[in-house]
């Protein structure tokens, strides 16, 4: 099966002049997805102190969400869509990251539910050479999280057993809010196995394994 994507940009000069490159991984996220981009776009537009592109990373969506981004990809100055004909978010994330030419890329989920401001303290080690990976954590003492307690559990159950089965320092693998310096994602991306939901736990894995300075 074909894995070549398929893409729609904005112009050249928005893509390849971008400090930052944020990709949004989805999956069948019709609903949610245009007020989402153009949302995080706004943003970007009037509060990011850097120049940020927005990639839109659909991989194998069965329902209209690819139609959707290719419209946003059309519409919009500085965001591009990128369709994947295999599931698997860690499938996603790894094209996006491996074609991007900025100097760091992120990631955040299509919900938006990281504080968006949060971006740029995230991002500001890695530029700055502080750090080459920085992850945004639930789990931080004042962190303010809206979700069930069902989740909480699952969360901090699946995070508890990540750190012992693999001595792993990370608090919260799976938090949807991860940015890299992209000469270090291209050095981890090869190393890393999975390409689904695992794939997060994995890269920061071998990252904190590698010795790479973290921000967490």
């Amino acid at each position: 099966m074909s894995l070549t994507a398929v893409a729609t940009a904005a112009p050249p000069d928005d893509l390849e002049s971008a400090v930052v490159e944020v990709v949004v991984p989805v999956y069948n996220e019709e609903r949610i997805l245009e007020a989402s981009v153009r949302r995080l776009r706004r943003y970007l537009n009037t509060r990011f102190p850097l120049r940020a592109s927005i990639v839109i990373a659909d991989n194998a969506s069965v329902d209209s969400t690819w139609a959707v981004a290719e419209r946003l990809g059309a519409d919009l100055p500085g965001v591009q869509a990128v369709h994947l004909s295999r599931k698997g978010r860690g499938l996603a994330l790894r094209t996006a990251w491996a074609a991007s030419r900025a100097p760091v890329v992120a990631y955040m989920d299509v919900d938006l539910s990281t504080d968006l401001d949060a971006l740029l303290p995230l991002v500001a080690p890695l530029l700055s050479g502080h750090s080459h990976v920085a992850i945004g954590t639930r789990l931080a003492p004042g962190a303010r999280v809206t979700r069930s307690p069902k989740r909480e559990v699952i969360s901090r159950g699946y995070n508890l057993i990540l750190r012992t089965a693999l001595g792993t320092r990370v608090s919260d693998a799976q938090c949807g809010f991860k940015a890299l310096r992209s000469d270090v994602a291209r050095e981890l991306l090869p190393l890393v196995a999975d390409d689904s939901w695992f794939f997060d736990s994995e890269l920061l894995v071998v990252a904190e394994r590698l010795d790479c300075g973290f921000t967490r």
